[in-house]
């Protein structure tokens, strides 16, 4: 199997598997050698970036019985018109804790604040301490080149770690609103995403003050179609494998 597989729809779950080799269903067989459960943490800059851009994908993971953590970098401080830092992180903290509860996942704060996300020596080790400590198989992150500055740090600080941790665990970045923040993005990995587009929704409009349905709608849904046609199924989300030299074996 090679790095651009593509999974396919075999009634309810996904017939192949993707993302290091981690099965997306229950019973089936991992390749590579890759057996037993995995954890996947999913690094959004944001609570709903990590809803919005790979929920279906999560959803998937948790109901093969994987561990999914949904970390967020920051709270979504500057993200309410007209609510303090405070009240917003609070309102947002408790949006995000909604959407995992859809999703299967496990809520992870980080400490950095929306809109001022910065990339130094203490933030390069916290990231790097958090991959530490929670020992994932896999994590998925923003595209390091993204348009949005906050998307662009996160990526960045978790190539940074994955780097100085010696690529302890397989790296991917998902995309968000292609065309206008993730660019320059060329899949090598899909997930048919088709039976659990519904619940990717409904974590996502978990984030009720952001008011995300013109941002599904008008963005993720076409992206998912489109997605989908690569790979011959009905919705997908589309996942970038990061693999340097040093890494092939």
């Amino acid at each position: 199997m090679n790095r651009r597989t593509m999974l396919k729809a075999t009634g309810s779950a996904a017939a192949l598997t993707v993302l290091g080799g981690i099965p997306l269903a229950r019973g089936q067989q991992a390749v590579a050698g890759n057996t037993g459960k995995k954890k996947i943490l999913v690094i959004g800059a944001h609570p709903d970036d990590p809803e919005t851009a790979a929920g279906g994908t999560m959803c998937l993971l948790a109901d093969a019985g994987h561990e999914v953590v949904s970390v967020y970098l920051t709270r979504g401080e500057a993200g309410i018109p007209g609510k303090s830092h405070e009240e917003a992180a609070a309102i947002r903290e408790k949006e995000a804790k909604a959407a995992c509860a859809v999703t299967g996942a496990r809520p992870l704060f980080m400490n950095q604040i929306d809109g001022s996300t910065e990339v130094n020596l203490e933030r390069y080790r916290e990231m790097r301490e958090l991959l530490e400590r929670e020992k994932p198989d896999v994590v998925i992150t923003h595209w390091p080149i993204d348009g949005h500055r906050d998307h662009a740090v996160c990526g960045i600080l978790v190539l940074d770690a994955w780097r100085r941790l010696g690529r302890s665990f397989e790296l991917y970045y998902f995309e968000v609103m292609s065309g206008t923040q993730t660019q320059m993005f060329h899949p090598s990995d899909w997930v048919d995403i088709t039976a659990t587009r519904e619940r990717k929704y409904k974590a996502s409009y978990c984030h009720e003050s952001q008011d995300l349905k013109e941002v599904m709608e008008g963005w993720h849904a076409p992206m998912e179609r489109f997605r989908g046609i690569e790979c011959q199924c009905e919705a997908a989300e589309a996942f970038l494998h990061h693999i340097e030299p040093g890494s092939l074996v």
